[in-house]
């Protein structure tokens, strides 16, 4: 749909400041001043992979995903424009126009005046997330201590190293790396082990396992692409990364919907009970379906399909997910680009893997835990080679949301194995506040 504009607010100059809601998990969020330039992505590729890929911004326009709010300045109330639901989200924007702020939206909008992130939030949520959210114990995450070359014995080693030094991790979450290829994830990787056997070990250890998995993902190299393409939504290109091409699960396909409940109904049969569910903005992606469905019902009917195979007391965890789309439909959420154990992201576009971009995006997203979902930070990683560990450790600290450890437990120095226990702790049941002021109406 093209933009109309449905609005405007008289701003004072030099105080006002929009807030940008991002589209999905990587996806920047902040709040800008006039004349500042927002993040936006580096190239076509993460403008597909972190963004929302149907609506690039053009240059000179606030741009929110489902949200925009404009603080005007000099004491005067917080103007929102918003999604009507979690199932229609407009592209919002903002463009300056002689001392005028006009907003446009590509769908309908709601306009609120007066009402903070926080009780918007929470009125969204009506009717689609639980009213309570219980704690969520601690978890070690495979991830940034190994990498896309995990074995069955890295898990095992730090299971029993986490019970020696006491960091209380209720949970091992095997990530990526086990699996054979993009798509095929019930054949391991040689190499790997079996992740049948890790199950069965955590749980006579007493412990949970989580496995992760990019559902809606089919790389190029896979068995699932090579066989069975009427499985795919046609004309839907989702990036490119491991080397390969990525297309798209079409979740109405019958056929592809049986192989999609299956996976995940197995993975329950090994005692699996926590599922990451990752990349799963591909879900989303415009395209040509089986079945005449939008983007944003495809996508939940996709999450309601894994949740019919994991059963109804699994954790589903997002990952580079549609936010408002995913209310209601996941347990805990990533909230923020990846963390590395660089401060910086190579590129200089915030989306991707840095603390700088983890930190200022889940700092502008606090608000929404316990209120749309558990929210997850990322992963606690200290070891001494992690840059600016010190300030990734206070962030992680102020957070309500998922607690998860992520490095070589053997790696930890005497600071960083005392700090990550101290930090591993269940998530807080009460509904967060932000970080720090994102807006100058909002409370301090």
């Amino acid at each position: 749909m093209s933009f109309a504009d449905v609005g405007e607010v008289v701003h004072q100059p030099g105080q006002a400041r929009v807030f940008e809601h991002g589209w999905q998990s990587w996806s920047p969020t902040g709040a800008y001043r006039l004349g500042e330039t927002p993040p936006r992505p580096a190239d076509d590729n993460i403008q597909i992979l972190c963004y929302r890929p149907e609506t690039p911004v053009p240059a000179g326009v606030f741009q929110g995903e489902g949200l925009l709010a404009i603080d005007p300045g000099g004491g005067a109330p917080l103007e929102l424009w918003s999604a009507p639901s979690p199932v229609e989200v407009p592209s919002i924007r903002a463009r300056e126009e002689g001392g005028r702020l006009i907003v446009s939206a590509n769908g309908p909008v709601r306009h609120l005046t007066g009402e903070s992130l926080e009780t918007w939030a929470a009125g969204m949520a009506e009717g689609y997330a639980p009213r309570m959210f219980p704690a969520v114990p601690p978890m070690w995450c495979t991830w940034y201590g190994y990498w896309g070359k995990v074995t069955e014995d890295d898990v095992l080693d730090n299971l029993r190293l986490s019970e020696r030094n006491r960091l209380g991790a209720d949970m091992f979450l095997v990530d990526d790396g086990y699996e054979a290829e993009i798509g095929d994830w019930l054949e391991p990787r040689p190499g790997f082990g079996s992740l049948r056997k890790v199950a069965e070990a955590l749980g006579e250890a007493g412990r949970r396992t989580g496995v992760w998995t990019a559902p809606f993902l089919v790389g190029h190299r896979s068995r699932i692409f090579r066989e069975h393409p009427d499985w795919l939504v046609g004309g839907a290109h989702a990036g490119r990364m491991w080397d390969q091409d990525l297309a798209v699960l079409d979740v109405t396909h019958p056929d592809a919907a049986a192989h999609l409940v299956e996976v995940f109904r197995t993975f329950a049969a090994y005692g699996i009970t926590h599922f990451k569910l990752d990349f799963i903005y591909a879900g989303a992606l415009a395209g040509s379906r089986h079945e005449d469905l939008g983007p944003i019902a495809a996508y939940r009917r996709g999450l309601e399909l894994i949740r019919e195979g994991t059963g109804p007391d699994a954790t589903l965890h997002g990952c580079g997910a549609p936010m408002l789309p995913s209310i209601g439909l996941v347990d805990i959420m990533r909230v923020s680009p990846d963390i590395a154990p660089t401060l910086h992201p190579k590129s200089g576009d915030i989306s991707q893997p840095s603390q700088l971009g983890a930190r200022l995006t889940g700092a502008a997203r606090e608000f929404l835990h316990a209120r749309w979902w558990v929210n997850d930070p990322d992963c606690i990683i200290l070891r001494p080679e992690v840059e600016a560990r010190q300030e990734w450790a206070a962030h992680i600290e102020a957070t309500g949301g998922l607690r998860g450890s992520s490095d070589p437990i053997a790696a930890l120095d005497d600071w960083g194995l005392e700090t990550t226990r101290r930090l591993m702790i269940p998530t807080t049941t009460e509904p967060s506040r932000p970080l720090r002021p994102l807006l100058a109406t909002e409370p301090s």
